[in-house]
């Protein structure tokens, strides 16, 4: 693979860039190292795109064509328990995503293709912040990101534990779910537990409502359309003795189409008002999408089994989606692209899921990724 001779150098940034992870847009030691390495490698730099974003330009010969390829500043607000030598030194921040590992296969690619790149056009390599809250992206583009640094096609690479180590997934059409986050406020009448029937109390009406709302999906969701409706917190203001006057339930649904998130939102309300009609209470529902479902074009995933193809067999270009979510959406939204799935192992802590304490990106999949970013770009970007 191209970029084997790398493979230790990479290996170091990659530690670097775990021990010391960082939040949000609020990314400036990981924004900085990303920026000092694009300019080592001779890349024309641009910093604060989108408030805190890195954008390093590369550009050979006199081709007119444009690929953007995309990786994650941030990390996540998690207290590591891993012990090894790299392990995070700022306590209560993790890179339990594996974006450290995604922004050194970018950075791998970035020093082969400006020092051994056989391609005609530009490459835009996107570093881009708070993927995790899902603010990071619309940033860039509100700051003229495919204005500035236009772009034909768009990529993105994102880890996946329990899949084997440098493999390739990816499909056309949606391929990560959108988010959306809802709270019911329930209003009833508390009173002492001792006389229920003076009252209406709150936590009565919120448990039925958590499990009607689980009819949602099972019910009233076409089979061929997937959907999950979690409530993960359940808040009342009931003591010992006292019954609850006000329940609030919160939690977050996935939809795979527009369709699907409306009909789950639709649901949500239809339940919450029938069953706080029924028991004369009152229930406001509040319903935010965070992140839009990620929807590939048909021809970027062609070029990505292609490329792919050209550094293993392990290849699936018709993938299942994934109900988790993804700030890039913004991105393939805006330009036609698409976001690809590779294994991080399926033993030890490569295989233990996104976002757990005790999770490690694999560092055996530095050279696949990156160089996987390197045949795309020459592939797509042909002298």
């Amino acid at each position: 693979m191209k970029t084997a001779p790398l493979k230790d150098q990479m290996t170091a940034w990659r530690h670097a860039l775990h021990r010391r992870p960082e939040l949000q847009l609020d990314v400036p030691q990981t924004a900085g190292f990303v920026a000092e390495r694009l300019r080592e490698f001779g890349l024309e730099v641009h910093e604060g795109v989108g408030r805190s974003g890195v954008v390093g330009v590369l550009t050979r010969g006199n081709g007119t064509r444009s690929i953007g390829l995309r990786a994650e500043l941030d990390a996540l607000p998690i207290t590591e328990a891993n012990g090894f030598a790299h392990r995070s030194e700022h306590p209560g921040k993790m890179h339990a995503c594996g974006h450290d590992g995604h922004m050194t296969m970018l950075l791998g690619a970035a020093k082969y293709l400006s020092e051994q790149g056989d391609f005609n056009g530009r490459v835009q390599f996107i570093f881009q912040p708070d993927e995790e809250f899902g603010t990071g992206a619309q940033a860039m583009l509100n700051d003229g990101l495919t204005e500035r640094f236009e772009m034909d096609e768009v990529y993105a690479i994102h880890n996946l534990p329990g899949m084997e180590a440098g493999a390739f997934a990816t499909r056309v059409g949606p391929i990560t779910a959108s988010e959306s986050l809802f709270e019911i406020r329930v209003t009833g009448q508390g009173g002492h537990a001792a006389l229920p029937h003076m009252g209406v109390d709150a936590i009565t009406v919120g448990a039925e409502l958590v499990g009607a709302l689980q009819t949602i999906v099972s019910r009233k969701l076409d089979p061929a359309q997937n959907g999950v409706v979690s409530v993960t917190e359940f808040v009342t203001d009931g003591r010992r003795n006292v019954l609850p006057g006000q329940a609030t339930l919160s939690g977050d649904a996935r939809a795979l189409t527009p369709k699907t998130n409306t009909a789950i939102e639709a649901g949500m309300r239809q339940i919450a008002e029938g069953i706080a009609q029924a028991h004369g209470v009152t229930a406001h529902v509040s319903y935010e999408t965070i992140f839009d479902p990620t929807i590939n074009a048909a021809a970027p995933v062609r070029a990505v089994e292609q490329a792919a193809r050209q550094i293993t067999d392990a290849v699936d270009a018709d993938c299942p989606p994934k109900l988790f979510s993804e700030d890039f959406a913004h991105m393939a939204a805006a330009v036609p692209g698409a976001f690809i799935l590779m294994g991080n192992g399926t033993t030890g802590a490569h295989a233990r899921p996104l976002h757990s304490a005790d999770y490690d990106f694999n560092d055996a999949t530095l050279v696949p990724g990156s160089s996987f970013w390197v045949a795309l770009v020459e592939q797509q970007l042909r002298v």
